[in-house]
């Protein structure tokens, strides 16, 4: 899926960017898998569904009104640091690869397949060699384990971030730990102040 084709989308991209990153702060780079098909899929956001961008961003959109797991977890962390304008004045929301996959109508990960992977590998690390240039510092926090190995992988060729922090996938702990998202939430929150 490729929220880019659309201008609609792109309009909305462009509003967020202007809302929240218009000026030349360095922020550390959360970097995900890649785009979830209601989420980030949807908006061109990263962990960002057309409700949380209408209701926690401001930004009025006609997409779907259709919540994502890990998008859900990433805005209850946002609002218990401070809400969008203080985090994303800090942060900037990623993926490695940053476009949703889809398989079965299921949402697909990069790293699922290794030929997969090998054929995208070239365009991951120039999408996140463009991505940097937007001002990331030299520290990532990576969302999930598996991911995490793929990115040392990439940054071990790319050579920027000197620092990387793992934490357990948003959707992970919403469909596997709901009962502990207040532990996790922690957890975050003492992962971005760091």
């Amino acid at each position: 899926m490729n929220p880019y084709a659309n201008r609609e989308n792109l309009e909305l991209v462009k509003r967020f960017f202007d809302k929240f990153y218009d000026d030349s702060n360095p922020r550390v780079f959360i970097v995900g898998i890649n785009p979830g098909r209601f989420g980030g899929g949807l908006t061109g956001i990263g962990f960002t569904d057309p409700i949380n961008l209408e209701e926690k961003c401001g930004i009025n959109n006609n997409l779907e009104k259709r919540a994502e797991l890990s998008s859900r977890f990433v805005y209850m962390v946002i609002d218990a640091f401070g809400g969008a304008e203080k985090f994303f004045s800090k942060f900037f929301l990623s993926a490695l690869y940053p476009l949703a996959l889809i398989k079965d109508g299921k949402n697909y990960n990069y790293y699922d397949s290794k030929e997969v992977y090998e054929a995208m590998k070239p365009e991951i690390i120039d999408s996140l060699k463009k991505q940097i240039e937007f001002g990331a510092t030299k520290t990532a926090i990576c969302f999930g384990k598996k991911n995490e190995k793929f990115l040392n992988e990439i940054n071990s060729e790319i050579n920027h971030f000197e620092k990387i922090i793992t934490l357990d996938h948003p959707r992970y702990i919403m469909q596997y730990k709901l009962k502990k998202v207040d532990e996790y939430i922690a957890k975050y929150l003492e992962a971005l102040q760091d």
